[in-house]
């Protein structure tokens, strides 16, 4: 495969038009990229920061074969493709001397790129993320079911969701230290929250929701406080969420677990999310002892 079949855009609409249909055609699979670029689309080029997010489609014999993209975190994030595409594409963007500060992709795909990106430019990959992606097959609510109700946020909620969704960056080694604007602009921001309310009405448990692109909706963040856990409020929020999205006419809904954390991993499947494939992140140092850097998207 030639360089010259890896196109390089700052245009989200050039972007849509050439690669939305590929993106689309794999919704599950490709939950990530869809959410993020409409985001790109419908806030504008500052969405992840003041510097442009530069987008690469891989093209042969007129068809998009995959798509990736830079954001202003200098984080690559990867369609599923060969080892072979992705030496092509570490070569090329090393001798462009676009700067990377890591990669997401499908477990093969991260790995491949991580190791290219190594061999072309001397930048040690350190694995910092794995998420295991689920879809949703027959929603099966949990029995027994837990006293309460699911309301969606309201107004007067927002603190209450920022506390939450602080705790829930901090348990997973993400950036936790946000206000109401640093929220708005986090990944946090634009997504659709709900709460599993006790009968007196107090919030114990929450899910978010992306908005709905190529009939896909991912279900991220699900998040109860610890000392409330073991008492079924996630999986009662989450086929709450899970619920709304098939009423709203999705054809995926679709989450991400950690793959080392087996109670939260049966806990969905059990309510009918069913395993698609692994995900990894690898940031990019030459000193091992960097601090994590999130992965984090839309």
């Amino acid at each position: 495969m030639r360089p010259d079949d890896w196109h390089f855009t700052e245009d989200v609409d050039d972007l849509l038009a050439r690669a939305g249909d590929f993106l689309r055609s794999r919704p599950a699979l490709h939950n990530t990229p869809l959410t993020t670029i409409e985001r790109l689309r419908t806030r504008g080029a500052d969405a992840y920061g003041s510097e442009a997010t530069v987008f690469g489609l891989l093209e042969s014999e007129g068809e998009v074969r995959a798509v990736g993209y830079r954001l202003p975190t200098h984080r690559l994030t990867l369609t599923t493709f060969s080892p072979e595409h992705a030496d092509t594409l570490a070569a090329h963007l090393a001798g462009l001397g676009h700067p990377l500060s890591g990669v997401t992709a499908d477990h093969d795909t991260a790995t491949a790129f991580a190791e290219a990106w190594h061999r072309h430019t001397g930048s040690a990959p350190v694995a910092d993320w794995r998420g295991r992606l689920h879809r949703l097959g027959t929603l099966t609510p949990p029995e027994p079911r837990p006293d309460g109700r699911g309301r969606v946020m309201d107004v007067q909620d927002r603190e209450q969701v920022i506390a939450w969704c602080n705790e829930f960056a901090a348990s997973v080694g993400e950036a936790s230290s946000m206000d109401a604007e640093a929220w708005t602009r986090s990944r946090f921001g634009d997504k659709h929250f709900t709460f599993w309310e006790t009968p007196d009405g107090t919030p114990v448990s929450m899910a978010g929701s992306t908005s709905m692109v190529g009939g896909m909706v991912r279900v991220d963040p699900v998040y109860t406080p610890a000392h409330l856990r073991g008492r079924g409020y996630a999986g009662a929020v989450t086929v709450e969420v899970s619920r709304a999205a098939l009423t709203a006419g999705a054809t995926d809904v679709v989450l991400f677990t950690n793959p080392a954390n087996p109670t939260s991993n049966a806990l969905y499947q059990r309510i009918g999310y069913v395993p698609v494939t692994d995900f990894s992140g690898y940031r990019f140092s030459h000193d091992a002892s960097k601090p994590h850097q999130s992965h984090g998207e839309g």
